[in-house]
């Protein structure tokens, strides 16, 4: 099975027969536009990795709210966390494409591949230091240096699948963008709107075109 996300994917660290017993073990899955791939709290017993697509990452607030904490793209993996239940939701957001994986057959790989498991530490730190920067984003930022380090985040992300571009797809909705950087959808808005005025950004269909990254990084850096 051709894979165009394997060398972004913790993937990555098995040789080629490894990789086939991986295909040997994986189920090409679709989800639709808004579709539910797993709820907070559902037994965890499937490993999702993302092929191609967006997928929001969420948690529901004791109080109903929902807080987004993370959009997950091609060449991440889903349902690594070595726990029983899954600790937050997750939907499809364009139309998603996935190889999932029996988390009990993934378990079992795992456990004879000792560099599949250095790299899936690696992934996971590399997620707890994503965390950390989110909580910074949240605390310590002014709305547009939230969104400047939010808009700048993405082209990394995209950029790491090999979609480099100064035009960034932003697939989720604004609404997405408030509940994920903690602000209002009229904040996000109002905003972006601001970033155009000043020709920092060009506001395009689905996206947005980086028009001076140089400010930009100098109000990520600040």
């Amino acid at each position: 099975m051709s894979c165009k996300v394997r060398l972004a994917s913790v993937c990555a660290s098995l040789a080629p027969d490894e990789l086939a017993l991986l295909d040997s073990l994986a189920h090409p899955t679709s989800f639709a536009p808004k579709e539910t791939i797993f709820s907070q709290g559902d037994t965890a017993q499937t490993v999702y990795n993302i092929t191609d697509g967006m997928v929001r990452l969420y948690k529901l607030l004791p109080d109903g709210r929902r807080q987004i904490v993370g959009f997950a793209m091609p060449g991440d993996f889903l349902g690594l966390a070595m726990r029983d239940a899954f600790g937050f939701s997750a939907d499809a957001i364009t139309p998603v494409t996935a190889c999932s994986f029996s988390r009990a057959a993934y378990s079992a790989l795992i456990d004879t591949k000792p560099h599949l498991l250095r790299r899936l530490h690696d992934y996971a730190t590399h997620e707890l230091t994503l965390a950390q920067e989110q909580m910074m984003l949240l605390g310590r930022r002014t709305a547009e240096e939230r969104i400047v380090c939010f808009l700048l985040a993405m082209r990394e992300r995209w950029s790491k699948i090999g979609r480099d571009s100064v035009t960034i797809e932003l697939p989720m909705s604004r609404q997405d963008m408030a509940d994920f950087l903690g602000l209002t959808i009229e904040t996000v808005s109002r905003t972006l709107t601001r970033l155009a005025k000043t020709k920092t950004i060009l506001i395009v269909p689905d996206g947005v075109r980086l028009m001076d990254t140089q400010r930009m990084a100098n109000m990520a850096a600040a």
